[in-house]
């Protein structure tokens, strides 16, 4: 059974679906960071800028908006509880129930930094942040400097952020400009749900008039380029995995420095479900990181990990809650874009230089064995298989 509850600006639902299946998660403690308080303003503030979102943030995240703000106006729930047919309304009493005891001062807070972390994670970057480059401009992606950190984000939301030939580009570019620009930090990330969903695959319908040999061809030198940016990377690049991650967005994490996923991401590479073989330097650095046989089970047998699990298994630095991903992150970043400039540079070279020739064998290697793949039956019968699944959704 699924329930339509209307948008009452600006703090209640957009859609409301299956609300039961959304409760039990409502009875996980909240996650808080300090001991500072939010003032009444700031608490106005917070609830106008929940009217400003252009994403639909999600029935768990609806549910604590509209619980926080309960208890921080009305404190603890004591009202009836509705009757179990009552969907809706039962979910958002479980969700205010589940606060218990808590302060409206620490609901209020609380309210406060959850608003905040959605609002940054569609423009984390504030007034003042400047375009990378001068003349740089980019149809797929959001480049924008400020407090010393580089933001590249993938700016496709609608398809999930996955990589069409013109984004390849862009990235390439950015990348370039990134490493030459004033910034201590690089950072991508994605605008949306997703962090990356991977290849576009409607990339391989766009058949050039050298036929499918130059489109292979084509396809492999703009990958070899591609990865090699990632490769000789001069500064410290950290992945921000805002959502769930596909493909070669998750085989790149190896050639990262540092990767912060929040707890809702997955990591997902079914290469083979496509008739295809790994890229990004993964099958060196996920071997390497992880030990053979758990790189295998990704690599070879499409296993989707969890954001805990990839910690546990090393593709991961650091996993934080999905309400204050954005906050934390953030916080942590600008701390980082304060240190030297020049020590870090150097320091990356002293901890990468060693391995740099070794994964650019690596990226020629899987590159040249991709390009045969694509030229197969094998790839293409299940390129072919998979959008005809798709036409029938």
């Amino acid at each position: 059974m699924a329930t339509v509850l209307k948008l009452l600006p600006p703090w209640r639902f957009v859609r409301f679906s299956r609300a039961t299946q959304v409760t039990s998660v409502l009875s996980v403690q909240l996650h808080t960071t300090g001991a500072m308080t939010a003032t009444v303003e700031e608490f106005n503030q917070a609830k106008v800028k929940l009217g400003t979102l252009r994403s639909d943030p999600g029935n768990e995240v609806k549910l604590k908006i509209y619980a926080l703000f309960k208890q921080a106006t009305q404190g603890p729930c004591n009202t009836p509880k509705p009757g179990m047919l009552d969907f809706v309304n039962k979910a958002k009493w479980d969700a205010w129930k589940s606060l218990g005891s808590v302060s409206q001062e620490e609901a209020r807070k609380q309210y406060v930094e959850l608003i905040s972390s959605l609002v940054a994670a569609e423009a984390p970057a504030d007034v003042g942040a400047q375009p990378t480059g001068s003349a740089a401009t980019f149809q797929t992606l959001q480049v924008t400097t400020e407090d010393n950190i580089t933001t590249i984000r993938l700016d496709r939301p609608q398809k999930k952020n996955a990589i069409t030939v013109e984004m390849y580009n862009e990235l390439i570019e950015a990348l370039e400009l990134a490493g030459k620009d004033d910034s201590v930090i690089t950072v991508i990330t994605g605008n949306g749900d997703y962090y990356c969903s991977g290849n576009d695959l409607n990339n391989f319908t766009k058949i050039p008039e050298g036929g499918i040999e130059k489109m292979a061809k084509d396809a492999g030198e703009l990958l070899r380029r591609y990865v090699k940016a990632y490769i000789d990377f001069p500064k410290p690049l950290i992945a921000v995995v805002n959502g769930p991650a596909v493909g070669v967005s998750v085989t790149l994490l190896g050639l990262f420095d540092v990767v912060y996923a929040t707890e809702k991401a997955t990591f997902h590479t079914p290469f083979s479900q496509l008739g295809q073989s790994p890229e990004g330097c993964s099958s060196y650095t996920f071997p390497k990181m992880m030990g053979a046989a758990k790189a295998s089970e990704m690599l070879l047998f499409n296993k989707k990990l969890t954001a805990t699990q990839a910690r546990e298994q090393g593709l991961v630095t650091e996993v934080f809650p999905d309400t204050s991903f954005q906050s934390e992150v953030w916080a942590r970043l600008k701390a980082y874009a304060k240190l030297p400039r020049n020590s870090l540079a150097l320091s990356k070279q002293l901890i990468r230089g060693m391995e740099r020739e070794r994964l650019h064998t690596v990226n020629d290697q899987e590159v040249e064995r991709l390009v045969e793949r694509w030229l197969s039956d094998e790839c293409m019968q299940a390129i072919m298989s998979f959008f005809q699944a798709k036409a029938k959704l």
